[in-house]
């Protein structure tokens, strides 16, 4: 049985948050958008992914990011048609700010993060989203959604070697030879498989909250 000091840090591992009340819709993966239009290069030094996590019950809050390896937008006619980005695993950081214990250290919790307990990075050192759609935003946003949101985005998100499709609210913006992509979107890890504990019923996987809190700045120029 894991102790429950190695529990306590798998709380802030899986990137998800209890405090959203509205999934985002997830399902098998579609077929990516067709490159059409212009393409712009993402600016690797400007553009990141978040995170955020907590235990059940909203306790123990932890946050970081994890940094693009690469990434392209299309444009045509001012609207983004499409967009691929590979995430680096390698590079996930916790937020020293949200480690508060005094027995816990941020570095411990990366290096547990980027084990097999979880992400497994050795083996699986990227991720990736590629758009599947863009669409004008419809009905009731999110209570997470991001201030300004005009878009709904969807592509498939490939984590653990697992590829499902999720649509989310986006601020997607076209000006002057630059686009960008600003999101903030919750969904269930289980859907990807990854569990830290044997089975529903093993502590170290009920007192782990399955949302994850996903937070999205992409900024590309021709």
């Amino acid at each position: 049985m894991k102790k429950l000091t190695v529990l306590a840090l798998a709380g802030a591992a899986l990137m998800f948050t209890a405090c959203n009340d509205k999934k985002e819709t997830v399902k098998d993966a579609q077929e990516v958008a067709a490159k059409t239009g212009e393409a712009y290069k993402v600016d690797l030094a400007t553009s990141n992914v978040n995170w955020k996590a907590f235990h059940k019950g909203g306790f123990a809050p932890r946050w970081g990011t994890l940094n693009l390896k690469s990434g392209e937008i299309t444009v045509e006619n001012d609207a983004v048609t499409s967009g691929d980005f590979v995430i680096d695993m390698t590079t996930l950081k916790v937020d020293p700010a949200s480690v508060t214990e005094a027995d816990k250290k941020p570095a411990d919790l990366e290096a547990h993060l980027k084990n097999e307990d979880f992400f497994n990075v050795s083996k699986n050192p990227t991720s990736d989203f590629k758009i599947t759609s863009v669409a004008d935003l419809t009905g009731e946003l999110p209570k997470d959604a991001v201030a300004g949101a005009n878009k709904t985005v969807s592509g498939n998100l490939t984590l653990l070697g697992k590829t499902l499709n999720v649509s989310f609210p986006a601020k997607v913006t076209v000006d002057e030879g630059k686009a960008a992509i600003e999101a903030k979107f919750t969904v269930n890890r289980a859907d990807w498989g990854i569990k830290f504990g044997t089975d529903e019923t093993d502590p170290a996987e009920w007192m782990i909250s399955k949302d994850i809190e996903i937070g999205i700045n992409v900024n590309a120029a021709k």
